[in-house]
């Protein structure tokens, strides 16, 4: 039984969808109870459990052994570290209790720094939370995804704006989560790995300017790129309903990023191919979000 944490996400969620597809058990794992009926409705057993709740995970999963973990970024948390820790060592205590043999943690790029980096600590966190067990465990990192910035969406709309934290013309690796979901299950399903971490990045890296073109050709209209000053970051993030501490973390993340530190690390690494590739996604998230 493959049991996916945050299978109402839209990564996990589509894990969750092609795995069925491949005939695979799932057992998804949500805090939404209003997801329930969709996710039976693919063929999936559900949870509800909070990841807070040990004991609600320890019951979720039960019969499972192979586990996709994840830990969410909210922003709204008052000790993003510190909250962490708790989700991770829930996990671990629910995976004991199972007898999880195999796990897919979906990580991030810049998850080998252990300071300094903000949010992607918590990727750091969940690469070392199951050590000392016997478990056989496979990192997947990601690169920047392209849904981050559809935070922006309505302002790029309403005022063919779109802000950055990074320089109009930073490029950096970026792929879309759903190539992301189809390369986790490949990696699940498969019986022979590369490689115990695997990067995935798109065809070719993307800066914010990028992005603006991709909007424009997807609303047939000029858009700008508007880049925040950095000592507005804290204001802005305030007004987007972060707490302090998640503003914190995401300006330590959002510098390391600037400055190269969430660079790549020797591992197997996976570039999608596709020239459009990102195009495609901005068109497809304009049309879901009329």
């Amino acid at each position: 039984m493959n049991i996916i944490i945050g299978a109402s996400g839209q990564v996990g969620g589509a894990v969750a969808a092609g795995l069925l597809k491949k005939g695979k058990p799932v057992k998804a794992v949500v805090r939404d109870e209003r997801k329930v009926s969709e996710l039976k409705g693919q063929g999936a057993e559900v949870a509800v459990a909070d990841a807070f709740d040990k004991e609600a995970l320890i019951k979720a999963f039960a019969k499972g052994d192979t586990l996709f973990a994840i830990t969410p970024e909210t922003g709204q948390s008052d000790d993003v570290l510190g909250d962490t820790r708790k989700m991770l060592d829930n996990y671990r205590e629910a995976v004991k209790a199972a007898g999880i043999k195999k796990i897919m943690a979906l990580s991030s790029i810049g998850a080998q720094y252990d300071q300094g980096t903000g949010n992607l600590l918590m990727s750091h966190m969940l690469e070392a939370a199951f050590s000392n067990l016997d478990v056989k465990m496979t990192c997947i990192r990601p690169a920047y995804y392209f849904s981050n910035w559809l935070f922006h969406l309505d302002t790029v709309r309403e005022k063919g704006i779109l802000p950055s934290f990074l320089p109009p013309d930073m490029k950096i690796p970026m792929v879309s989560p759903m190539d992301v979901a189809k390369k986790v299950v490949e990696i699940m399903t498969s019986p022979n790995l590369a490689s115990d971490r695997y990067e995935i990045h798109g065809r070719m890296t993307y800066s914010p300017e990028d992005i603006a073109r991709a909007y424009a050709k997807a609303l047939n209209r000029e858009v700008t790129v508007q880049e925040i000053p950095r000592d507005e970051w804290e204001n802005t993030l305030k007004e987007a309903g972060f707490t302090t501490d998640a503003i914190r973390n995401f300006i330590e993340m959002t510098d390391a990023v600037i400055d190269g530190r969430k660079l790549s690390e020797t591992g197997e690494v996976i570039v999608f191919p596709g020239k459009s590739r990102l195009n495609e996604y901005i068109a497809e998230a304009i049309a879901a979000r009329p």
